[in-house]
């Protein structure tokens, strides 16, 4: 099943929380993203149907290997986009608001190529 926009923003949130935090619960997806808690768990059951999360005992959110790599792509996309723009000129809150939309409809070939282009340009 492939994820729309909506739960790859989640998963790519619980991904930056799992790099804070060993554990975390829906409750602090909800409150990183400022959505209410029905929001969140409809999210969470999605993704957990689409096999990208699992729940365990105690109620934290682990990532399958599946939702990881997923996940890491999105947010190299992210990071890697609004890098881009900052280096462009953009502002921070600017760059980051439209790097998340961006990195849900770039393809796989644009972004490689800004990816290169940038790496290229860091150096």
């Amino acid at each position: 099943m492939a994820l729309h926009e909506s739960g790859q923003m989640y998963l790519e949130a619980i991904y930056v929380l799992l790099q804070r935090n060993e554990k975390i619960r829906a409750i602090d997806v909800g409150a990183y993203l400022g959505y209410t808690k029905p929001s969140v768990s409809r999210a969470i059951g999605l993704l957990k149907n689409s096999e990208h999360i699992m729940i365990d005992p105690e109620g934290y959110i682990r990532m399958t290997p599946k939702g990881e790599a997923f996940a890491e792509q999105l947010y190299e996309r992210h990071t890697v986009l609004t890098g881009m723009l900052m280096a462009l000129g953009v502002d921070e809150e600017t760059a980051t608001e439209d790097a998340c939309r961006i990195e849900h409809v770039i393809s796989d070939s644009s972004f490689a190529a800004v990816k290169e282009h940038f790496l290229r340009f860091k150096k």
